[in-house]
């Protein structure tokens, strides 16, 4: 399956800009889930930006 990494580049909300992984999705999403985290693209703007991916910093924003 080919990248689609232009496309995702519409949806990709991560602001840690030394990430080898942004614009890959597939990636991205395996190196969270081995650390029991979730992408940037779960987090609205705020929580995004404290580069806690955790899952109760999730949690948190949603049950604000």
């Amino acid at each position: 399956m080919e990248c689609i990494m232009e496309k995702n580049k519409s949806y990709c909300n991560c602001t840690y800009e030394p990430c080898a992984k942004k614009f890959k999705c597939c990636e991205c999403l395996h190196y969270h889930r081995r650390n029991n985290q979730l992408p940037a693209c779960f987090f609205n703007k705020e929580f995004e930006k404290t580069y806690d991916r955790s899952i109760s910093n999730f949690i948190k924003m949603i049950s604000r």
